[in-house]
């Protein structure tokens, strides 16, 4: 099934000497553009337009297979050969208004072609068509490694997310052992739902460059897997840092809960501190409450005065004696 929207289509053509760019190109002409002896990269923007993307899968041959795992969006990351062509799945981070966004990104290499399919026209590989532009050794290697930065690209931008989320736990952290609420219970369960979503896509995608690097894909030459490899160890580090958010994540709930036992407990606490106090009080008044007409002080001048005086002794007592057993406050020093 197709998603909703257009299709915009760019080419990036280069050699040495040599680079042609062009935006909104008619998918009529990419076979056109598409020559020998250059490295053609053709950006699909946006996967609505059904008879363009089917007219691009006719023009370079792609598998029926193939072209149901690109337009199909949400597909695990992965990495196919066809007779033709390589198929390599990604998902890319895409920075949104106010978060980011993991959005599919399927790359086509060929013979001296790449084709990139994105969902959306957010740009994510502006930092690689500047490399292109300004020259360099990218302008004399072949389509190869242009997949290659392609992956590369995307494996990196994972990072500016994951620094991200390194700072929503230790803020996390700081706050849940001060003050735990309902509301960061909530943001430590969104945050978790988050790192899972991220670990999976990752260990996904680093054996997708695994596999790449394997001899079963021929269009990968020896001299491109050492860069791979190199993408590899990103996704592999990338991929411990967030194993080690996930942990954690889950050290947080048990921070959360065990800074609320405590607190619930504090309160508990002053409860019974207050209730042991006014235990002896309410006896004292309970009994000089009693309606008897023959009773010990009933009539004396000086009786309110001292039983307000035995109150108060009583409550001070009490208290003194409860800071030094460490019931309030710090317990004292025994040096």
């Amino acid at each position: 099934m197709f998603p909703q929207g257009g299709t915009n289509l760019n080419v990036i053509r280069y050699a040495k000497e040599d680079l042609l760019e062009r935006h909104g190109v008619p998918v009529e002409e990419l076979p056109s553009l598409a020559k020998p002896g250059f490295v053609t990269w053709i950006e699909v923007e946006g996967l609505g337009d059904e008879r363009v993307v089917r007219q691009i899968a006719e023009q370079f041959k792609l598998h029926p297979l193939a072209l149901a795992d690109i337009v199909n969006v949400g597909q695990r990351p992965k990495a196919e050969t066809y007779p033709d062509f390589e198929l390599v799945i990604c998902r890319g981070v895409c920075p949104l208004a106010t978060d980011f966004d993991l959005q599919q990104v399927s790359l086509v290499l060929g013979a001296d072609w790449v084709i990139s399919f994105h969902e959306t026209e957010r740009d994510v590989f502006d930092p690689l068509r500047q490399r292109i532009r300004r020259g360099g050794p990218i302008r004399t290697l072949g389509a190869e490694y242009l997949l290659y930065a392609l992956v590369d690209v995307l494996i990196d931008g994972y990072y500016p997310r994951v620094e991200q989320m390194g700072e929503r736990l230790e803020s996390l952290e700081e706050r849940v052992t001060v003050r735990p609420t309902k509301a960061l219970l909530a943001e430590i369960h969104r945050i978790r739902r988050e790192l899972l979503t991220f670990v999976r896509v990752v260990h996904q995608q680093r054996d997708a460059v695994g596999a790449l690097m394997r001899s079963d894909h021929p269009r990968i030459s020896e001299a491109v897997s050492v860069y791979l490899r190199d993408s590899h160890d990103h996704a592999l580090q990338i991929s411990d840092v967030l194993d080690s958010f996930r942990e954690i994540a889950l050290g947080l709930m048990e921070v959360y809960h065990s800074s609320l036992s405590q607190r619930t407990n504090e309160i508990i606490k002053v409860l019974t501190i207050l209730s042991s106090i006014f235990i002896p009080l309410t006896f004292i008044v309970g009994v000089y409450g009693m309606n008897f007409e023959y009773m010990p002080e009933l009539h004396w001048r000086y009786g309110y005065v001292l039983t307000w005086g035995m109150m108060a002794a009583v409550a001070v007592g009490l208290l003194i004696y409860f800071r030094r057993s460490g019931w309030i406050g710090e317990p004292p020093s025994r040096e």
